[in-house]
């Protein structure tokens, strides 16, 4: 007998990110963070798209739109000359597009969705021990008051940051290195008028033709930035230890005691020996310095005020050799860390644990067997190595200011939905179903691919047309069931019926499914019988963007990507595919 299914250690964006999923999903948990108060820094700030689909799926994300700023482009200078602006413009079809917003904002907003489940983070309480036994983890919990409990849990997730204590007791390696440039970061309020929603990015070259200085300047609200620096003395940077050097402000959540100094976090974009927290005392720049690089590198008079967190730190790079061992898992900063381009560490921290959550929901209900945690892995794994690996290149390649992705082409393109985490694809997981014909990009998104939203779905019992996205904002698995003129009525509408019965048998009632009937159908013709929810693609936005068959069947994770396409639709092929994740 255990005292709780999952025990969550660190509650930063990651860990109440799997927190509340786990909540959603019915699935008892506890979150624990040592820190006593949350952190009231802006720290890690960018927020794709892919994340805010993450948090409509949940949810949250109308409560998240309220707070942040849109990021639309970067306007570029070197050497004191304006440079081709970048715009981060996505097609229409998108429904989001990317955002600022200060991490403890973020950790607010999740911390009050947790709580809609009642669940509370447990502070100051940290991890001090792990011990895996065959049924359950015993953990060693420290309380304020000096009291220690001893935890019994199904399975421990370790979100608590780059010094991970879960990952060291799972054995895990977390290779990687540091780069050499040395860092300064400011939160801080500025008087200038370029415009609003556009971040800027301004560097000076030596007579190599690299570059000696820089300035990136994001924006976080009304005049608030955040600002990004080299730090003066930028040769005199040293090896970092791989157990003292932390993330990128990727903001994990800190539930075990770090091993560096007293201002230094797990969370924190910074090494031991490089970082203070708080308003510019000690090695964080002070205003004065953070007014003296605007001085040389702002592309107007500037004055810097409301100076309200600063830190120095050194770019690390490191991933864990396996998501999983046995009943400990890693997420977030002690699975991964890497350099701060994009924001893509806590964007991939987030996803980490939606991707995890509803897989551990069903093994913990009896739904789904233990080897489905084993696609965690090999899942995620793939992702944050392909994240690490093009952030630690972009880095590398920074000083080559001239021909950035992003300046235009199809190149760029493809970059920015990289960036925007909008090409995430498991195509190769066990939980894919093979495709059984060749699908372009023309035919919709292939099995294993992110599904996209479409709008214009019109349903029986509502007035107003409903997105696709509001059928998905469920912890279940959704069966879209596509009906043409051969499908929408009689034996065709018979034969999907008989699908959504047997999924929905196969899946143990976990699963939802919907009858979309194609513009060009009658309103009038029905499918017959105890049919599923039926939708009218009225507008053709559905057909457009997944360029259905008639009679074909689409499978739907509960984290938003295709598991299968099915046509023609059988009720033996779809429950034989759903077998691979239910018993």
């Amino acid at each position: 007998m255990t005292d709780t299914d999952v025990l969550v250690v660190g509650a930063g964006p990651v860990g109440l990110t799997l927190a509340a999923e786990l909540r959603r999903h019915g699935v008892d948990c506890r979150i624990i963070d040592r820190l006593s108060d949350p952190q009231p820094h802006a720290k890690a700030i960018g927020i794709v798209p892919r994340t805010l689909e993450v948090w409509d799926t949940m949810g949250l994300v109308d409560r998240v739109l309220d707070e942040a700023v849109p990021h639309l482009g970067q306007i570029v200078y070197v050497d004191g000359k304006a440079r081709p602006q970048v715009e981060l413009t996505l097609p229409p079809e998108v429904p989001y597009p990317f955002a600022t917003l200060p991490q403890c904002t973020t950790e607010r907003l999740l911390t009050e969705h947790l709580a809609r489940f009642g669940t509370e983070v447990e502070r100051p309480v940290e991890l001090q021990a792990v011990e895996v036994r065959p049924d359950a983890v015993q953990a060693v919990l420290a309380h304020p008051d000096g009291r220690t409990e001893r935890l019994s849990a199904r399975y421990v997730v370790g979100c608590d940051g780059a010094h991970s204590l879960v990952r060291k007791a799972a054995g895990l390696t977390f290779d990687g290195d540091a780069l050499p440039e040395l860092y300064m970061i400011g939160d801080v309020e500025l008087d200038w008028e370029l415009p609003a929603g556009y971040s800027m990015r301004s560097v000076n070259l030596d007579e190599n033709g690299e570059m000696d200085d820089m300035l990136v300047c994001i924006p976080m609200g009304a005049r608030r930035y955040w600002l990004s620096m080299l730090r003066p003395n930028n040769s005199q940077a040293t090896p970092a230890d791989p157990d003292t050097d932390t993330g990128t402000g990727t903001g994990t959540g800190t539930g075990t005691r770090p091993t560096t100094t007293a201002a230094t976090t797990e969370n924190s974009p910074a090494t031991s020996d490089d970082t203070t927290l708080g308003s510019g005392s000690g090695k964080g720049p002070d205003l004065g310095q953070i007014q003296a690089v605007l001085d040389r590198l702002a592309p107007e008079v500037t004055t810097a005020s409301s100076l309200r967190w600063s830190s120095a730190f050194r770019t690390s790079h490191r991933l864990v050799d396996r998501y999983r061992n046995g009943r400990l898992f890693v997420a977030g900063d002690a699975a991964h860390i890497n350099p701060p381009i994009g924001g893509q560490g806590l964007n991939t921290g987030v996803q980490d644990a939606h991707n995890l959550a509803w897989k551990l929901a069903l093994v913990v209900r009896g739904l789904a067997a233990e080897e489905l945690l084993d696609t965690y892995h090999a899942e995620r794994h793939p992702v944050a190595q392909e994240m690490v690996n093009r952030t630690v290149q972009h880095a590398r390649n920074v000083r080559q200011v001239g021909s950035g992705p992003l300046n235009g082409g199809a190149q760029a393109e493809m970059m920015l939905w990289r960036q925007a985490q909008l090409l995430v694809s498991y195509s190769d997981s066990p939980l894919t179903a093979a495709q059984t014909e060749n699908r372009t990009a023309e035919a919709g998104p292939a099995a294993g691919h992110r599904a996209p939203d479409c709008r214009g779905l019109i349903s029986d019992l509502a007035a107003y047309p409903r997105r696709l996205f509001d059928l998905l904002r469920t912890p279940r698995h959704v069966l879209l069931l596509f009906a043409g003129p051969e499908h929408a009525s009689g034996r065709g509408a018979e034969q999907l019926e008989a699908c959504a019965s047997a999924a929905q048998r196969a899946a143990h009632g976990q699963l939802d499914a919907y009858f979309i009937t194609a513009a060009d159908v009658p309103q009038d013709a029905r499918p017959v019988g105890l049919r599923p929810s039926r939708v009218r693609d009225a507008d053709g936005e559905f057909r457009a963007a997944y360029a259905p068959q008639d009679g074909e069947a689409i499978l739907i994770r509960p984290d938003g990507y295709v598991s299968g396409r099915f046509h023609p639709a059988t009720p033996e092929r779809v429950a034989e595919h759903l077998r691979h994740t239910f018993v």
